[in-house]
């Protein structure tokens, strides 16, 4: 190959590994993109259009400016202030729930939020026939996410040596058109596969598929290890199908009801049979669900439910804490949780989750004269209302002892 062909095929090669390079960086965009949502917007909101405590998000770099999503995620009450239409109407419309600052932000991770949403909207839609429950949709599309981008990428190289093996042709044809040795009757298939091994036989072509696959490969690790104990989108089969979108729903019965230690013990607790009876002796006796009621009863067995929200061990929670003290609603952990047929863990409940919503939850002050004292010292020095994260909320000590 003369001076010329190596240079042209130097240039595509390049041109291919920019535009490689570039893919890399869009996918890279995402998956951190996908660990911010994860950690700190799906329990209120999911990836696609379905509504959860505030509006889906499919869609919203098309609905609004970023200029405007910069804003409203650093700062939404300043812009509600503002007087702005779009931001009244839909703090009106969710019930004027207050969502959560995030000043810390930057313009580039919010940016990358929306390119996760932007590529989990991106995958496949799952078919009607035997679908997960609507709770369960959008952990679904955003666990399939990550996965779709390695899958695009492998693809997305498997065309470039493609094109690569089909560009060598064309160039190796052109020499032997200019030296007058062009074999006219070798087919054009039978010249790309004699491109093709050649191209294979080439030590820097190998070497080069050897350290895409092992940045490939580290990733994949690295992505798999940031997962381990992160249960997000968990929805096991329990032993009776108890839909907590008809009780807590339809039905509005309080959790207190039947989780008794939601507002006064440090776990929520799981209820007995003999909850279920105070209203299933008489209603419903004959559903094949209740008559398991009966027969734990009958055989004086526990009814064996699956947990679905577990912590490690070395991590300390009290639920009263945050319900009564704290006076968080279920679905600030839990999500949306009177829609949901079978229960699922919306939230990531990882540690950086815990320690950015301590950094950005207000403590509920108003009428607990314990806080009074510790509220005069901060306003002294602070005009921002007293975080969690004011009062200890990030002390190792607090949850691990």
């Amino acid at each position: 190959m003369n001076r010329k062909n190596f240079t042209l095929v130097k240039f595509l090669f390049s041109f291919l590994f920019l535009f490689a390079s570039t893919y890399a960086t869009l996918a890279q965009d995402a998956a951190e993109g996908e660990t911010l949502f994860k950690n700190n917007c799906a329990a209120c909101h999911s990836s696609t259009d379905e509504v959860l405590v505030g509006p889906g998000l499919k869609g919203v770099g098309e609905r609004r400016p970023i200029e405007w999503i910069v804003k409203w995620v650093h700062n939404p009450q300043a812009v509600i202030a503002s007087g702005d239409k779009y931001a009244n109407e839909l703090y009106n419309k969710f019930n004027k729930a207050a969502m959560t600052p995030y000043p810390n932000f930057s313009e580039g991770q919010i940016k990358s939020i929306i390119a996760y949403i932007d590529a989990s909207n991106a995958a496949p839609a799952a078919p009607a026939a035997g679908a997960a429950p609507a709770g369960a949709a959008a952990p679904a599309a955003a666990a399939s996410s990550g996965g779709m981008m390695e899958v695009l990428l492998v693809g997305l190289l498997v065309i470039m040596v493609f094109v690569l093996i089909a560009l060598l042709s064309i160039v190796s044809t052109l020499s032997k058109l200019s030296a007058g040795e062009a074999d006219s009757e070798a087919p054009l298939m039978k010249r790309i596969a004699e491109n093709a091994k050649k191209l294979a036989a080439n030590s820097a072509v190998k070497t080069g598929i050897i350290i895409f696959a092992l940045l490939l490969g580290g990733k994949a690790t690295i992505d798999a290890a940031y997962g381990v104990g992160i249960h997000q989108g968990y929805a096991p089969e329990q032993p009776i199908k108890f839909s907590h979108k008809l009780h807590a729903g339809q039905y509005q019965i309080n959790c207190n009801y039947c989780h008794t230690g939601v507002y006064e013990g440090k776990g929520a607790n799981v209820p007995s049979a003999n909850i279920c009876m105070n209203c299933h002796n008489a209603i419903k006796r004959e559903s094949p669900e209740i008559q398991k009621i009966y027969q734990a009863l009958e055989k004086d067995e526990p009814i064996q439910w699956v947990r679905v929200h577990n912590l490690p061990d070395l991590a300390y929670f009290n639920h009263s804490q945050h319900t009564n003290v704290g006076n968080l609603e279920c679905k600030n952990c839990h999500g949306d949780i009177e829609k949901m047929e079978v229960v699922e863990q919306r939230s990531s409940l990882t540690m950086g989750w815990c320690i950015d919503c301590h950094r950005n939850t207000d403590v509920n002050a108003k009428g607990n004269a314990y806080y009074d004292k510790l509220v005069e010292v901060h306003n002294k020095d602070s005009k921002t209302p007293l975080k969690v994260q004011n009062i200890g909320g990030l002390e190792c000590s607090k949850c691990h002892y």
